[in-house]
């Protein structure tokens, strides 16, 4: 290797380093921005009363987004029900505590894996479709038409869209934890010899009202950042039908990734403050 290749070698990792980060800021200034604009205009909405909320697009987002993930949702918080159940009884079992399995699944499910099975299913099935419409509303000029009739995208578009994909999730995670709970409690009851009052006394004694809000807060999270992503990559879609399929495989990614970190850092935060 020539010698100016090797002396270049450490300045194209610092530039290689350089650009992730730019990249990186940029991609959350423009996140926070947008949601900025959608907290004004929810108070515009909601408090002031200066701008009309769009009533008919909300109930079409609730329904795209919320209503149709129901099966999905289920189907999947209730395989993980009984994934756990099934698990967790031979451990148990070995110390004579396998009535304890309603214990371990009842504050798992509410605190972590309730939201987040709920939020990376609709990953999936709504953000990448969000990311997708917005970005082929961009390649058909409809975004640019907004724009020339001075109506505000994130108003008409991005907003229906957040609080939406909040609401959904939120109620979603709900009956995401029920079925969960539904799903192992038949699994014990059944298959492992576990009474059903034992198993119900064990899982009213040990949940608490923590859980339950905690779990619903990080839904609410989740679904602000899902709704977040996909509307930005969708608005920033360029080059045509390919640039929407990258925006969708994006937001996809970048919202999974994301979700995993936060509910990271608010499960040590939890910790911190004693709220485990």
């Amino acid at each position: 290797m020539p010698e100016d290749s090797k002396l270049l070698l450490p300045l194209r990792a610092l530039d290689i380093f350089g650009s992730l980060w730019i990249r990186i800021f940029s991609f959350l200034g423009g996140i926070i921005w947008m949601l900025w604009g959608v907290f004004k205009l929810i108070c515009d909405a909601f408090i002031f009363r200066r701008v009309r909320f769009g009533k008919a697009a909300f109930v079409t987002q609730i329904v795209r987004i919320g209503v149709r993930s129901i099966g999905i949702v289920c189907l999947v918080c209730g395989c993980i029900g009984l994934i756990l159940a099934i698990q967790m009884q031979p451990p148990l079992a070995e110390f004579g505590q396998a009535d304890k399995i309603a214990n371990i699944v009842g504050v798992a499910v509410l605190r972590e894996l309730g939201p987040l099975i709920a939020a990376i299913v609709l990953t999936g099935f709504a953000g990448a479709s969000i990311a997708a419409e917005l970005g082929t509303m961009v390649v058909g000029e409809e975004i640019e038409a907004l724009h020339s009739q001075a109506l505000n995208p994130i108003r008409f578009l991005v907003m229906p869209r957040i609080i939406a994909t909040v609401l959904s999730l939120t109620l979603l995670t709900i009956i995401g934890d029920v079925i969960a709970i539904i799903a192992a409690c038949f699994v014990t009851v059944q298959f492992l010899d576990v009474p059903f009052d034992v198993y119900m006394d064990n899982t009213l004694s040990q949940v608490v009202l923590a859980d339950f809000t905690t779990g619903l807060m990080k839904a609410a999270v989740f679904g602000m950042i899902l709704a977040a992503i996909a509307c930005h990559n969708g608005l920033k879609v360029s080059g045509g039908a390919a640039g929407v399929g990258k925006a969708t495989t994006d937001t996809v990614v970048q919202t999974i990734l994301t979700i995993v970190i936060v509910d990271m850092i608010f499960t040590l935060v939890f910790y911190q403050f004693g709220w485990t």
